[in-house]
């Protein structure tokens, strides 16, 4: 095995990039799938209080952990933890293999959001969602049609990813994530002046306690957790990527609230919309290419065609700004530990991840009807990656941050050396030990089914 390589690395250039990467990474398909779904269903505003004060204590605090981890050491994660503490370097290992297996189905549903920009811009938009959702499910059980289209959404990672951090990365994240919220600000105001608008933020922000059960509490913990691409390495590495100069405590703030910001304006957008056209709140995909579209057919063919065309790039952007952090994950890894030049690194793992989403896409078609454990490839990777790989290295960073990581150490890293002030440090160092284990453990337990 190589050494480790440290010289010469590529950095964030500017604050605001690395903020809007990170954030980017953390943006994703859930904060729009999910969280109005989970919100509206769940309570309204109980839910979005328990939600904000998950995202406060486990947001904020296995992301900082994550930052120190990839600012110290300048490395990817399996060569942070090998350089910090040889006997953790599995929990860097995890999480490369856990981006790697997201990226074998994630781009699949990015094609999809390619896909349907096509799809509204041609108006093949139904106010049936019946008529929505058997679209929907020929294009995803298609051969050749949803493989096309992760082709073309792989092809965007590639472009950025191949070029690096500060001219890849960073710089598409400056165009991107603005771009989100600025179509974000636009669908808001557009669902604003439906009719009942005011109806379905009631029924997004007032709460309702009663419905604030265990399980709802489980489900915003969850939410909270895996909203914030955390457990994977994303943050590590890219922290690994700043100078030693940037306040760790300032961005793991800074970034929580953007992501949480993106999820509570989808809220906006999609609620008050379905209330007011009379669709039922769903979940998922079927929330996203199903009643989302029959929403926008409602509005009429032309504003519905501009609309739809606004929500599906959006969700593109989203979903992008989410698989540049994975795929550079493993690309970082092969960089760092193996040697690879990042051409290499990228071609590499691109092609063999392509496979991977080929076979997943199949197995929602053709295949379909090969399962294991009861799931298709597509689920199955789902399943594994986020319900036992992101839970099991969210709580060893902890762990290790907050047990076997000299607090001395730790304490210099995050007030870079005595410079930044940070008041609440032993408070944090206690969550690590402590508290956001055991909340993660919840998380693990759940996922797996055993609570």
């Amino acid at each position: 095995m190589q050494e480790p390589k440290v010289s010469q690395r590529d950095q964030f250039v500017s604050k605001i990039g690395f903020i809007l990467a990170a954030a980017g990474s953390a943006v994703g398909l859930g904060n729009i799938w999910r969280f109005p779904y989970l919100a509206g269903k769940n309570g309204g505003g109980a839910f979005v209080l328990f939600y904000l004060s998950c995202v406060i204590v486990l947001g904020f605090g296995l992301m900082l952990a994550e930052f120190i981890i990839g600012r110290h050491t300048q490395l990817s994660s399996v060569d942070a933890f090998k350089k910090l503490d040889k006997r953790f370097t599995f929990v860097g290992g995890m999480g490369v293999l856990a981006a790697f297996i997201i990226m074998g189905y994630y781009p699949v549903v990015g094609g999809w959001s390619v896909a349907y920009i096509f799809k509204t811009l041609f108006g093949e938009l139904s106010t049936d969602a019946a008529v929505m959702g058997g679209a929907f499910e020929s294009l995803i059980e298609g051969m050749f049609s949803p493989i096309f289209w992760t082709a073309i959404y792989m092809i965007a990672n590639i472009v950025i990813v191949v070029k690096g951090i500060s001219t890849g990365i960073e710089r598409a994240s400056k165009v991107m994530l603005p771009t989100l919220f600025g179509l974000l600000i636009i669908l808001v105001i557009r669902s604003l002046t439906l009719p009942n608008a005011a109806e379905g933020l009631r029924y997004l922000f007032v709460p309702d306690f009663s419905k604030l059960t265990g399980d709802v509490m489980m489900a915003a913990l969850g939410q909270a957790f895996f909203s914030l691409s955390l457990g994977m390495g994303c943050m590590i590495t890219y922290a690994s990527y700043l100078s030693k100069k940037e306040n760790l405590v300032e961005n793991a703030t800074i970034v929580p609230i953007l992501d949480t910001l993106v999820a509570l304006l989808a809220g906006v957008v999609i609620i008050p919309a379905t209330v007011s056209f009379g669709f039922d709140l769903d979940s998922g995909p079927g929330l996203v290419f199903v009643t989302v579209p029959a929403i926008f057919a409602t509005m009429g063919p032309i504003i519905g065609r501009i609309f739809g065309f606004i929500f599906f790039f959006m969700i593109a952007i989203a979903a992008l700004t989410s698989s540049l952090s994975l795929l550079e994950v493993v690309v970082s890894y092969l960089i760092d530990n193996r040697g690879w030049d990042r051409k290499k690194a990228v071609t590499i793992t691109s092609i063999i991840l392509f496979i991977i989403c080929i076979a997943s896409s199949l197995s929602m078609g053709i295949w379909k009807d090969k399962k294991l454990m009861d799931m298709n490839i597509f689920d199955l990777l789902d399943w594994f990656a986020n319900n036992v790989l992101l839970p099991l290295g969210g709580i060893f960073i902890t762990l290790f941050v907050g047990w076997f990581w000299d607090k001395d150490k730790v304490k210099a890293e995050v007030t870079n050396d005595g410079s930044i002030k940070f008041t609440l440090f032993n408070v944090w160092i206690f969550l690590c030990r402590f508290i956001i284990p055991i909340i993660i453990l919840l998380v693990l337990l759940r996922g797996i089914g055993l609570i």
